[in-house]
């Protein structure tokens, strides 16, 4: 796909209509297209959005692609945010756009979304044997030269099956060998022997090309930061053993990638010191919650709070809801629940009241409890809040928060809705 199909494929998420399939959006503008109703610039508070409504935050958006970019250029780090996240083309463009690589993804169905939006660069940390998706993946290798693909292989048995899912293709499918994060972690390669074989088998089928080694350090067992250096070093002795072997010989760059959200300044620390091999080395960084953060889990996690002199993440997401109930002095309801709300990891966060266009802190009010759609909120003596109030909460996990939604307004400060992103789980 060239870039010219790709800014028109980006172009039809603009001209496909607003109706009863978004959530949160005005009644008023079914019927508009996405590019009509962005060009109205409504307001989230005062234009017609129907609560609940999950927005994002164009300031902290933007802040928070900046401070990734930069901090990867600053450590010698290329990067391909894990899309999963977001699930969003458009913000896989925004990220590109903030020099990211390529794209990380998770399975072949992620794949083929970035794929229909013209991304380039696809790094999927995902062992693949599935042979309806390895013979479409061939397909597009043949007929799209500039379409590059990475994927992680973990088992002699795998690559047994990917070789045969791929007998005809034009171009060998580049893989990575994963090594394991520890013992009981989860997928990849155990022991060092064993990446060996593995290695070895790749080497002898000719549909696969052997490219470098990777691994997620959020798996590693009772994750601290010597534990997590430790099997990152592991790592890249791997690389250099292979090297050492000769096993990247035809290449013109080894691919040494980790780096989940928690961790990506152990491996920024760690990655510095890779000895020179014989080839150039990517240094691939994955991180992916990061581009709209939380008020939650990944705030208490990021390595930012390590590093503070290197910048802060800022929370993007807000869910307004709006106060449906309030049976007691020490109880009320809101209209949103885990329909709408990241759980998995926290609650939501009771953050803003808004009450006749003023907004304040939700002093007294705290999440106990979700159901399908309504969120228990428990209330001290010093909550003021009444039926009708709109309640903004902060959510934990990124990653299921926007599968919630499939278009979401992007609003700036004053509450201008200046976008909408839309998501493709």
């Amino acid at each position: 796909m060239t870039a010219d199909t790709a800014a028109e494929s980006l172009v039809r998420l603009a001209a496909e209509r607003v109706d009863h399939r978004f959530k949160g959006l005005p009644p008023d503008a079914d019927g508009l297209t996405v590019a009509e109703l962005a060009g109205q610039r409504r307001n989230l508070f005062t234009g017609g959005f129907a609560t609940p409504v999950l927005a994002l935050s164009a300031e902290r958006l933007e802040h928070n692609l900046r401070l990734m970019e930069t901090y990867a250029a600053r450590h010698g780090l290329a990067f391909a945010p894990h899309g999963k996240t977001s699930m969003a083309p458009q913000l896989f463009q925004r990220q590109i756009e903030h020099g990211a690589w390529g794209i990380t993804l998770a399975v072949p169905h992620q794949v083929r979304v970035a794929r229909a939006f013209g991304t380039r660069r696809v790094f999927l940390a995902n062992e693949l044997v599935d042979a309806a998706a390895l013979r479409w993946i061939a397909a597009e290798l043949d007929a799209d030269p500039d379409f590059e693909l990475v994927c992680y292989v973990d088992s002699v048995r795998g690559v047994e099956l990917m070789d045969a899912a791929l007998r005809g293709a034009t171009r060998p499918v580049d893989v990575v060998v994963e090594l394991a994060a520890g013992e009981g972690a989860r997928t990849g390669v155990r022991t060092e022997a064993e990446c060996a074989a593995v290695a070895d088998t790749v080497g002898a089928a000719r549909t696969l090309r052997l490219v470098g080694v990777a691994g997620y350090e959020g798996e590693v067992p009772k994750a601290d930061t010597e534990r997590v250096t430790a099997w990152l070093r592991r790592l890249v002795a791997l690389a250099a053993h292979f090297d050492r072997a000769g096993r990247f010989a035809g290449l013109d760059q080894i691919i040494v990638s980790a780096g989940g959200s928690a961790w990506f300044d152990a491996v920024a620390e760690v990655f510095a010191e890779i000895p020179e091999l014989s080839l150039p080395v990517l240094k691939l960084l994955r991180s992916g919650a990061y581009v709209s953060h939380d008020d939650g889990h990944y705030r208490k996690l990021t390595p930012f709070n390590r590093v503070p002199e290197e910048g802060a993440l800022e929370p993007a997401f807000r869910l307004w809801t709006q106060v449906v109930s309030r049976p007691s002095a020490e109880q009320a309801f809101v209209n949103a629940g885990k329909r709408d709300a990241a759980y998995d990891l926290d609650l939501p966060f009771a953050q803003v009241i808004r009450r006749d266009g003023a907004e304040r802190p939700a002093t007294g009010v705290s999440v106990t409890a979700l159901s399908d759609q309504h969120a228990w909120l428990a209330t001290t003596p010093e909550a003021d809040l009444q039926v009708g109030d709109w309640v903004g909460l902060g959510l934990s996990h990124p990653c299921t928060s926007f599968d919630k939604w499939q278009l979401i307004p992007v609003a700036e400060a004053d509450g201008t809705v200046v976008d909408y992103v839309r998501t493709f789980f």
